[in-house]
């Protein structure tokens, strides 16, 4: 079995604003990087076998401490990235509103056969985070991982891996907090959820 600690990055500039963040590379704020910092204290002693990361710098700044803490080097996959979430990336929910309310009123009723104009299909999205982590399965059978990725992203490989409808995820799993802890194992070809979004303490193993 492999166990997944899955963290959403910190927190970013474009939280206090409740800005969808796909794939613009946003940076994190000062309670972004603390958060960050606390993932390192956390790590700190703990048998983790490997960090993984998106592509994305606020993904990245937000392992950069733990995988120092272990004496590892971040592994970057870009199947980690966020959901591309098309003309809405930036944009407030207001300002989505105001620019495509029909298309929004659709997303909001099925996030997953009517995903946000010009942007990334949820169901192939899905596809290729729950892909990383079966791969990194298969490579550390008895592992224990770190993941650091984005809020949408995990939320469907949750739903993926889980048998939930990839449609429910915002029902499901509302949010995830910035640096908070989700555990997943893989075993046998199925999965477990071991806890979610957990806030963040040092010294919580």
């Amino acid at each position: 079995m492999t166990d997944f600690v899955l963290v959403r990055h910190g927190e970013t500039e474009w939280h206090a604003e409740n800005r969808y963040a796909g794939r613009t590379d946003v940076p994190l704020t000062g309670l972004g990087r603390r958060q960050a910092a606390a993932l390192g204290v956390w790590a700190a002693g703990l048998r983790l076998d490997a960090v993984l990361c998106s592509p994305l710098s606020r993904a990245g700044l937000t392992a950069q401490p733990a995988a120092t803490a272990l004496g590892l080097s971040p592994r970057v996959d870009e199947r980690l990235y966020e959901v591309d979430f098309g003309r809405g990336d930036g944009l407030t929910r207001r300002e989505m509103a105001a620019e495509f309310p029909a298309e929004l009123a659709a997303f909001l009723d099925d996030p997953v056969a009517h995903h946000l104009p010009g942007g990334e299909d949820p169901v192939a999205a899905a596809a290729r985070g729950v892909d990383c982590l079966r791969d990194v399965a298969r490579d550390l059978p008895d592992g224990r991982v770190l993941v650091v990725a984005h809020s949408t992203l995990v939320r469907l490989v949750l739903c993926e891996l889980l048998g939930i409808p990839l449609s429910h995820y915002r029902q499901v799993f509302p949010a995830l907090e910035n640096g908070a802890l989700t555990e997943l194992r893989l075993s046998g070809g199925r999965a477990s959820l071991l806890r979610l979004n957990v806030p963040l303490t040092p010294g919580l193993d």
